[in-house]
């Protein structure tokens, strides 16, 4: 009989499968716009046809999809000490900034400043809590060197893609690797700790034959 999914990684997996999807259908109605030099969020800006549902499939549905995730990941954690705890609360701030960009859209006319800071302040907090969780994690959740070197690998390479990466021809492939490595970090991450779940302290044994 097979095993119930653990609840991380299928929350993982709707977050990914929203995410792609949307990306995949952004050029319905706007048929001008470009995965290779328009951002992400440009494609859900208001005034634009289908801004709310797009905001709703490639940011707020996926974001609020890792926080149920990491809460489903957080007892694979206990014992770990507090540099791990403190790293998975920062990565769900990163997963919470990267929803409220869609609650939070871009102006399409330009004219709302205070839109574009609002949505600029998520964006930036995505990315600025995502580095020192990677850290603390890669420090504290003693899942072995391989992890750990995923963490830093993730926590250097989002950034670089998403913002110090050259913001000409190309800025929208670069941005959109920076999200599939964050997203393919949260799968990672829900694979592994699911994995070690079963053995954290209080949890049931596996069911005899």
């Amino acid at each position: 009989m097979m095993k119930p999914l653990r609840a991380g990684p299928v929350w993982v997996g709707v977050a990914i499968g929203l995410f792609t999807l949307t990306l995949l259908l952004a050029r319905l109605g706007l048929p001008e716009y470009s995965h290779r030099i328009h951002p992400v969020a440009l494609r859900g800006a208001s005034g634009l046809p289908g801004a709310m549902l797009f905001n709703a499939g490639a940011f707020l549905l996926p974001g609020i999809a890792l926080l149920l995730a990491s809460q489903a990941l957080r007892p694979s954690l206990a014992g770990q000490g507090w540099a791990a705890r403190i790293g998975l609360t920062l990565a769900q701030l990163s997963a919470l900034a990267f929803g409220l960009q869609g609650a939070l859209p871009l102006d399409a006319s330009g004219q709302d400043e205070h839109a574009m800071r609002l949505h600029a302040l998520m964006w930036m907090l995505w990315w600025i809590a995502f580095v020192p969780a990677m850290l603390l994690l890669a420090l504290g959740a003693r899942r072995g060197a391989g992890f750990a070197v995923a963490c830093l690998a993730a926590g250097l390479l989002v950034p670089l893609l998403a913002v110090l990466a050259p913001v000409d021809a190309w800025v929208g492939l670069a941005q959109r690797q920076a999200f599939a490595l964050w997203l393919g970090w949260w799968l990672l991450a829900a694979l592994v700790l699911s994995r070690a779940s079963t053995s954290v302290p209080g949890s049931l044994p596996p069911a005899g034959k």
